[in-house]
This record gives structure tokens, C-alpha cells and sequence, in this order.
């Protein structure tokens, strides 16, 4: 990308004795006369810049390997197709409560390099991974102690290519562990059960919510979450009293099922961290009949279960971005079907929805879908759709007067 589109990047780094940029592009030469690359985990292995540098003798790493091999502190590492960040938030939280000194970071947006000087041996990070920052993490590099999987369904496999691939890259962090660990699966997920002999350390299955208490978040899939986190915070010896209290008043994270605002009797919900199909069916189950944008840019999953549900369930579906064309054509076959449109933009989307919607409906961005073919990111996408949801309140508002 160039200088404008890093604007605020660069910005941040005014101070940074860097010696030379190169924005716009790359070239060879940067990789081969190198002695350290550090990887955005989405590039490729196989991008030919990774190839140069590791031919000319450089060390090729991500920002996780780098952390990990420096943390001082116990690590708890969460992954799945779903959930993941709720879950390790959740177990945040826990410890939270219960008196650990607790790092958040990750995949979950926040990169923990800078606060390892302030960490301790008895603090606890907890580490949303994807399976990119997975599949860059060397099998000799520091794994985490503790491993959480909330689930696995077929996600990201324009990158992966095969979903035997991806999940190859989600059962890493049970394969590396020490056998000293404790690893959490979620068995109630058909994905992750017959993962028990990957286990090397203690087994905790977590088959049902049960022991979970009332929720602020909605969702049966959040008491899933719950139970994930609640196992994990248990392992690492977290009162019962603690995990229930934390639990009950965890509110929830931006950009997932999030109320955003309220206008004219219309609820919206920016559900933009759904960037998977069982993610918006996830919504579903809260939000049947409600209005959909779902979109973006196309992982290559498969999409017709979702179709089929948005279908019978949902009122209306606005399918934007890239990907419209395709699911707007899924939806309009099933054979009971809602309103659907497919639009260029996500702001043409929502006017969609909102122009139909009537007071007591839900509004839900869940867009099943990566968002970089608009966006910088699921962040940028949420925070768009917010914005333009509170704009109708002032429209509204005006209109009254």
C-alpha cells in the first residue's frame, strides 16, 4: 500500500529511527539483504519475497513467534472457526475477577510485543490465534500451556486451499503442546470431537452449558463460549464464584451482535466479526426475522446452509460486496424464500433494510464474508455501518421536528 493509504500508520511510527521505507510494493532485493522478515500472518508460505529471504540465509517470523519466544508470563491460546474471540475475552475477564494480572491479545486486534517489559511470571496472557498465526508458528517456538477450541468448520480456504489444510493448521496448537499442558475441546462441536487423541497433556471435554450462568450476551452460542471459558479459567485453578461473576456481567465485544442504535422502533446490530456462515446462523437463532446484510469478500466456504436458513428465517436479506451477486442467487433458490436484493455497497444494503423495515425489527450487518474487498478491516466495516446507522437517528429526528 502507499504512504496515503498508511497514513495513520506512519504517523504513529513519527518518532522510530527507521532507516528506509518502501511503500507501494516490494522488491527483491529488500528480502535477500536482510537478516530478520517478520510475516503478516494472511501472506502466503509460499509467496515468493518469504522464498527469497529464506534463500538468502534471513530468518523468516511473525509477530506471534517473536512474542511467545519473550513472554515471561503463562499462556492460554484460543482457537476455532467461531467464537474464538468472545471466548478468550471471557477467560480475560475471569481472571480478571479473581485476582490474575491478565494480558488480552492476539488475533483479537492487539499485539502484546510492547507490554512485554511490564509482564510477570505469574501474569496470564490469553491469545485469540488464527489458523494463519498458526500455521506460521514453528513447531520448535514456545506454545501455549494452555489450549482452548471452541469449534471447526470449513473457513478461510481461499488461503488454506483444502479444509483438511485448515484444520491441520487449528489442530497445531494441541500437537506442539507441552505434555505438561492442559488442553479444553468443545465436544459438543462434531468438528473437534475426535480431536481427544491429539491431546499431550490433561483433557478437559466441555459437552454442555449447564453450569453456565444467565448471560448479557445473546445466543446459545455464547454459553458455549461460557463454557469454553470457564473450563479453561478452572484449569488454571479460578474460583467457581469468580467464573460465574464474571460471566454474568461480561458484556459482551464491539462489532459482535453489538447494538449500535435504536431508531424509529429499529434495533441494529453490528455482528461484523461474523466472518463465517455458522457465524450468521449464529445470529439467526437471536435474530429470526430479522433483516440481514451479509457480503464481502468470497473465503471460498460453502455458503448454501446459511442460504437456506437466511431464507426461511430471516425477513429480508441485502447480499453487497463482491461476493452479492453469488449469494443473492443461493438465497433466491431455496424454495421458501425472504425479500432479497443484492446491492453494490453496504450502504445501499442497509437503506435497503431500513426502507422495509417496521418498529420492532432487528437490523444485523453479520456478513458471513472477509471484508477487504470495501474495508481495511472487520473493525472499518463495523464501525461504517454504525456510523451509518446513527445517522438515521439524526434524519429521524429531523423528519419529527
Amino acid at each position: 500500500r502507499d504512504a496515503a493509504a498508511l497514513a495513520d500508520s506512519l504517523a504513529e511510527l513519527n518518532d522510530v529511527p527507521i532507516a528506509n521505507w518502501r511503500l507501494a510494493g516490494h522488491r527483491d532485493a529488500d528480502f535477500t539483504a536482510t537478516d530478520l522478515v517478520v510475516v503478516n500472518p494472511a501472506v502466503r508460505p509460499d509467496s515468493r519475497f518469504v522464498a527469497a529471504a529464506r534463500a538468502a540465509g534471513a530468518r523468516v517470523a511473525s509477530e506471534i513467534e517473536l512474542f511467545l519466544d519473550r513472554c515471561p508470563a503463562r499462556v492460554i491460546g484460543v482457537t476455532g472457526s467461531n467464537g474464538k474471540s468472545t471466548t478468550a475475552a471471557m477467560i480475560a475477564a475471569i481472571l480478571t475477577a479473581a485476582g490474575r494480572r491478565a494480558w488480552l491479545g492476539g488475533n483479537i486486534g492487539r499485539s502484546l510485543l510492547g507490554d512485554l517489559s511490564g509482564m510477570a511470571a505469574e501474569d496470564f496472557v490469553v491469545l485469540e490465534l488464527s489458523s494463519f498465526q498458526l500455521d506460521w508458528l514453528p513447531a520448535e517456538s514456545r506454545w501455549p500451556a494452555i489450549a482452548v477450541i471452541t469449534n471447526c468448520t470449513p473457513n478461510h480456504l481461499d488461503w488454506h486451499g483444502t479444509f483438511a489444510a485448515y484444520r491441520h493448521a487449528k489442530q497445531r496448537l494441541l500437537r506442539h503442546q507441552a505434555a505438561e499442558g492442559a488442553a479444553i475441546l468443545n465436544v459438543a462441536d462434531p468438528g473437534v470431537r475426535d480431536w481427544r487423541h491429539l491431546v499431550r497433556g490433561s483433557l478437559l471435554a466441555v459437552a454442555d452449558d449447564r453450569g453456565v450462568p444467565a448471560l448479557r450476551v445473546p445466543g446459545r452460542h455464547n454459553r458455549q463460549n461460557a463454557a469454553c471459558a470457564a473450563a479453561a479459567a478452572g484449569a488454571v485453578g479460578c474460583s467457581a464464584a469468580a467464573i460465574a461473576g464474571a460471566l454474568a456481567t461480561f458484556g459482551g465485544l464491539p462489532h459482535r451482535l453489538q447494538l449500535v442504535a435504536e431508531v424509529a422502533g429499529r434495533r441494529f446490530y453490528n455482528d461484523s466479526m461474523a466472518t463465517t456462515p455458522e457465524s450468521v446462523m449464529a445470529a439467526l437463532d437471536t435474530f429470526a426475522g430479522g433483516w440481514f446484510l451479509v457480503g464481502g469478500y468470497d473465503k471460498g466456504v460453502d455458503y448454501a446452509q446459511m442460504a437456506a436458513r437466511l431464507a426461511r428465517e430471516a425477513q429480508g436479506v441485502a447480499c453487497y460486496g463482491a461476493v452479492r451477486e453469488k449469494l443473492a442467487a443461493l438465497i433466491t433458490r431455496q424454495p421458501r424464500g425472504c425479500g432479497v436484493v443484492s446491492c453494490a455497497t453496504l450502504d445501499d444494503a442497509l437503506a435497503w433494510c431500513w426502507q422495509r423495515a417496521q418498529t420492532g425489527d432487528a437490523i444485523v450487518l453479520s456478513p458471513a464474508c472477509a471484508s477487504y474487498d470495501q474495508f481495511r478491516d472487520y473493525r472499518d466495516r463495523g464501525e461504517k455501518f454504525a456510523a451509518l446507522a446513527r445517522a438515521l437517528i439524526d434524519r429521524d429526528a429531523s423528519i419529527a421536528r
